[in-house]
């Protein structure tokens, strides 16, 4: 079965927790700290296997976690990095963000790898803490949670020029004639349920990648039909073929047929107007309507549109359609890359990235993000000192000045993670 759209959870490595721990030497008060740092969190890393064709893996496995750091121990040993998690896609995926579907990465290089969920940091073991006044700190701090997201893989197909055309009007002949790919053929529509590819060989080192295109449809841009399925797929070639069955067997005609496949081109995607088409008018073997077939020529040369009268059955007139095809590419860039809409550097919060979100929750204050619960959990409520490190860290990141502003009066409860205590001035 063939899948080219995925949406999936990925979630980096925890960073591991720092240590609270202090050596025994003779001389040195309580021994002295030598709690060691966590470990960082394990990334989830896309790459490009060049062996696979669909993401049908991500239609039974949703979810991708990497492993997390190990915690820090004593004599400042630091704990040992997660192990990342590397996903293997085919050439061509798209990546999106599930909630704002911005463009993260384009998986089209196949020796580039791209860390898509970076694993949290270590925390510092008490080690780090201890100063000339502070010599004995009974507290660390707990590693950073890593990134997690839902994300949205879109498989756009790597092709350099991609076969369009109403069912059962010779896409899937033409390739098979004109490449090695083998398609089912069949005098019936949407005999093609898939995408399929085949490279073009026209010697000298001349050659270029072709996609038959499953059939598009009136409406086909709303979702009608299988057009809506597979339109994607047309984003990157670099020139259209046109297929247009001229033989008038099924009482269609071809002008008609040729203004509703570029209506639902420029529907799904108003650049491909101005992506390059020659038209393959097929089945010229077998023409019943001589005056239809003149007045389509005629209205294509009005238009400024190359036709090429071939026959995909018998091969005719295939050779000079995939020579002049293979001209027109030579004057085109290189196959459209998606630029990332998106940096995953940057910690996206909701409030400016502030690293905490507040918000009210019947009588209480919930504080809720990655780095103000880290440092919640890190509390040793039981230390004059961890609470005194706490209370600066709130100070420091502006906590305390947006509490105020929301109301927060002496007593109120506030929540941060699984830590609750009433606010005092």
């Amino acid at each position: 079965m063939f899948v080219d759209k995925a949406k999936i959870l990925i979630k980096a490595g925890n960073g591991g927790n720092g240590s609270i721990s202090f050596r025994r030497e003779k001389y040195i008060a309580a021994g002295g700290p030598d709690g060691g740092d966590g470990g960082n969190g394990g990334n989830i890393v896309f790459k490009v296997d060049l062996g696979m064709t669909t993401l049908m893996d991500f239609k039974y496995k949703r979810k991708y976690s990497a492993q997390s750091g190990a915690d820090g121990a004593g004599k400042r040993q630091k704990g040992k990095r997660g192990i990342d998690t590397v996903i293997s896609v085919p050439q061509g995926t798209v990546v999106r963000d599930a909630k704002t579907n911005r463009v993260i990465a384009d998986l089209s290089d196949p020796e580039k790898q791209v860390i898509l969920a970076k694993g949290g940091s270590g925390g510092w073991g008490n080690a780090h803490f201890a100063t000339a006044i502070r010599q004995t700190p009974n507290f660390a701090k707990n590693g950073l949670p890593g990134d997690e997201r839902e994300i949205v893989l879109e498989l756009k197909l790597l092709a350099d020029v991609g076969l369009v055309g109403f069912p059962n009007v010779g896409k899937s002949t033409i390739l098979s004639m004109t490449t090695k790919a083998d398609p089912k053929i069949a005098n019936y529509h949407f005999t093609t349920l898939e995408p399929n590819l085949g490279v073009v060989d026209l010697g000298d080192n001349r050659s270029f990648v072709l996609a038959d295109i499953p059939g598009i449809i009136e409406g086909a841009s709303e979702g009608v039909g299988l057009g809506h399925e597979f339109l994607r797929h047309i984003e990157r070639t670099r020139v259209l073929i046109h297929v247009v069955d001229v033989s008038g067997i099924e009482g269609r005609n071809p002008i008609e047929d040729f203004d509703i496949i570029n209506r639902e081109l420029s529907e799904y995607d108003m650049s491909l107007e101005e992506r390059p088409q020659i038209v393959a008018a097929n089945k010229t073997d077998i023409i019943t309507d001589t005056d239809m077939y003149a007045e389509f020529l005629a209205e294509m040369k009005n238009r400024g549109i190359e036709v090429f009268e071939i026959s995909a059955a018998t091969n005719k007139g295939i050779d000079p359609l995939m020579k002049r095809v293979y001209e027109e590419l030579s004057k085109l860039p290189p196959v459209v890359i998606f630029e990332p809409e998106m940096d995953i550097e940057e910690d996206i919060f909701e409030d400016d990235s502030k690293g905490y979100t507040i918000r009210r929750e019947n009588e209480s204050y919930v504080i809720e993000g990655p780095w103000i619960e880290a440092v919640g959990g890190s509390v040793n409520f039981s230390d004059r000192e961890s609470l005194q490190y706490f209370q600066r860290m709130l100070l420091k990141r502006g906590v305390i000045e947006d509490l105020i502003e929301m109301g927060i009066k002496e007593n109120d409860n506030v929540i941060i993670g699984d830590l609750e205590f009433d606010f005092v001035f």
